[in-house]
């Protein structure tokens, strides 16, 4: 079984090439695409995601999804779950009121969103990202789920970048398949 998943988790860590001096000099961007590109390893990323959730029995009622690649795992795990899902979106794409949270990035500032009513208080909310490298979004993400008293049970990712050190922003669990 061991052998098995980690034999899915090479096959997935090997879709993600990197594209030095993106998307500006001095960047090393990890490309995730070519995992969608391949169906087997497109289902093998959002399997895993989903077996590490039912595997440490945490109870999920909503899949918060951050912009723009948590859309493309976020919702299918969703519908694996049967639960729902809630875009955070940067400011201003979404319709309707919204509740919004800012954090500082390492050259200003940018500002995220949900819509009003689509948390609700004590929903258990799991977050999905594409990728953890500074944390900052992760964090603020889990800010603006508490800020509507819904709870945070769980970050995913497909990637975490272990050398910027992300997760000591996040206060909470945190899952990642691939740690590069």
């Amino acid at each position: 079984m061991a052998t098995e998943k980690q034999a899915r988790l090479d096959k997935i860590k090997a879709h993600i090439p990197s594209v030095p001096d993106f998307p500006k000099p001095g960047i090393l961007f990890w490309d995730i695409m070519p995992i969608m590109q391949n169906p087997e390893v497109f289902s093998d990323t959002v399997t895993l995601l989903e077996e590490h959730l039912k595997e440490t029995g945490t109870k999920v009622d909503v899949i918060v999804g951050l912009e723009a690649r948590g859309f493309l795992f976020g919702p299918l795990l969703a519908l694996r779950l049967n639960c729902g899902f809630v875009p955070v979106r940067k400011a201003g794409k979404l319709p309707g009121e919204t509740v919004k949270c800012s954090y500082t990035l390492e050259y200003g500032k940018d500002t995220v969103e949900v819509q009003k009513n689509s948390l609700k208080p004590n929903q258990n909310v799991v977050i999905v990202d594409d990728l953890i490298a500074t944390g900052g979004t992760m964090a603020t993400a889990c800010q603006l789920v508490e800020s509507m008293q819904a709870k945070v049970v769980k970050c995913l990712a497909v990637v975490e970048l272990d050398e910027l050190k992300g997760r000591e922003k996040i206060k909470y669990d945190i899952h990642s398949l691939i740690h590069l």
